[in-house]
């Protein structure tokens, strides 16, 4: 975990594949817990740290992950989340080639038994996901893409990529045929754009990963 911002009401930091955002029954260790113990740490807290994050990533997926660190910013962060307010930029390596160098996709999605689904429009429990894609450049097999979020289901980007036939590298799960880095797909949240909860200032948050 690599800290990039600190201060009384926000905690940004930069989360490894592989690692959890939060506790999970399959793995004792995960992002929540190992911040929560830098900041007791770091401002020599006696008692119990209030951590919350404002939105998550998948597993194999790393970047940026947002937290609150007091329930005034975490309720204005979740507001600023559902008014689209806070922008999240995605890189990926995906297979093959989309069909436009910039374009948009849009689907309704269905969370099904740890996977996103593509459902028609009129299911009842479909939800619309949609991003924008922008092709930042192309080799033999591969495309990496700049990805901005519109909505933010549940396994949207894997799902829609791979319903473009276009899967993220080393993302079995949504059909992908070649391997990544071991724990890791080829997705990671590199840009985010928000005003801080409290003073209103604008702030951008940005990381190169390989």
């Amino acid at each position: 975990m690599e800290v990039i911002y600190c201060d009384n009401h926000l905690l940004v930091v930069v989360k490894p594949a592989g690692l959890s955002t939060q506790p999970h029954l399959e793995s004792a260790d995960n992002l929540l817990d190992q911040a929560k113990a830098y900041l007791k740490k770091r401002f020599d807290k006696k008692g119990a740290v209030f951590l919350e994050p404002v939105h998550r990533l998948d597993k194999p997926v790393s970047g940026l992950v947002l937290f609150a660190r007091t329930s005034k910013a975490l309720s204005r962060l979740q507001e600023s989340m559902r008014a689209q307010a806070i922008e999240k930029t995605y890189y990926a390596t995906v297979e093959g080639s989309l069909p436009e160098e910039a374009g948009t996709l849009e689907h309704f999605l269905f969370h099904d038994d740890h996977r996103a689904r593509i459902v028609s429009a009129s299911h009842p429990e479909g939800k619309r996901a949609r991003l924008h894609y922008k092709v930042i450049k192309k080799e033999a097999g591969k495309t990496f893409l700049e990805i901005v979020l519109e909505t933010g289901r549940y396994h949207q980007i894997r799902a829609q990529l791979s319903a473009a036939h276009c899967p993220i590298f080393g993302d079995q799960k949504y059909g992908s045929t070649h391997p990544w880095k071991k724990g890791a797909i080829a997705l990671y949240h590199g840009r985010m754009r928000l005003m801080h909860p409290v003073t209103q200032e604008p702030l951008s948050f940005q990381v190169a990963l390989d």
